[in-house]
């Protein structure tokens, strides 16, 4: 028997490699992500313009500086995605994935920095204008996070929103119900911002997956400190709020 690949030139992938015919047709795999037909970014604009408005809304003594810088600077860099950025995303528009991750990254940098005072306050000097406000200020910590990972999800998976929408998008690091029972929905499912969001709010109430499976190290790796940051916010902040209270 000749193992000249000369005399095999004819035949089909699959009578070389049988392992060829298993491997799935990844744009028409469910599991691997359907392209996406493109979205708006306006409902992820009007979440990190809600972060910020939160933001201008604490305490200054548990904020970096004055209690509009921060702020100040997230406005700016979200003016310039708003600028430079389409508001319609689709396998068209110009990606401009490196502001908005800088953006998302300045949110979540500043929630967990706002996060720390906190605690920091209640573990070292246990003062804080009063209970309520310790109520509010947790609250806006904790809905900031909900909002800030959510927007880091959607950005992350597979690229991005407009990655998506290419046949050759990266691997997926999420796993929707929807991708893993093609037929639970009426033609091919692709996930929008508010499901990440969605996935962002679970992840922050019960401190694990519960809609969404994340498949690669870094999802997993952002999950858990979302995980940990809130429930730092609840157990710590919480206590301590509720005593003084009463």
């Amino acid at each position: 028997m000749s193992d000249d690949p000369r005399e095999h030139a004819d035949e089909p992938p699959e009578a070389l490699d049988p392992h060829i015919a298993d491997v799935p047709d990844r744009p028409h795999d469910p599991a691997w992500g359907f392209v996406s037909p493109g979205e708006t970014r306006w409902p992820a604009v009007i979440s990190m313009v809600v972060v910020v408005v939160c933001q201008l809304l604490l305490p200054e003594r548990i904020t970096l500086g004055p209690t509009w810088l921060i702020p100040a600077i997230e406005a700016a860099i979200l003016l310039t995605l708003l600028i430079v950025g389409p508001s319609t995303l689709d396998s068209e528009s110009k990606d401009v994935r490196h502001i908005a991750l800088t953006l998302i990254g300045v949110l979540i940098a500043a929630n967990v920095i706002i996060l720390w005072f906190v605690l920091h306050t209640l573990l070292k000097t246990g003062q804080m204008v009063n209970g309520r406000a310790l109520i509010y200020s947790a609250a806006t910590v904790w809905s900031t996070g909900v909002i800030s990972f959510g927007l880091l999800y959607w950005e992350l998976d597979r690229g991005g929103p407009i990655a998506r929408c290419s046949p050759n998008h990266p691997a997926p690091d999420f796993l929707f119900p929807q991708m893993g029972s093609a037929g639970s929905t009426d033609g091919p499912w692709t996930p929008r911002f508010l499901d990440y969001l969605y996935v962002s709010l679970t992840n922050s109430v019960a401190f694990s997956p519960t809609d969404a499976l994340p498949l690669t190290r870094r999802a997993k790796i952002v999950m858990a400190t979302q995980s940990l940051a809130s429930l730092a916010t609840i157990v710590v902040v919480g206590a301590r709020a509720v005593n003084i209270l009463n």
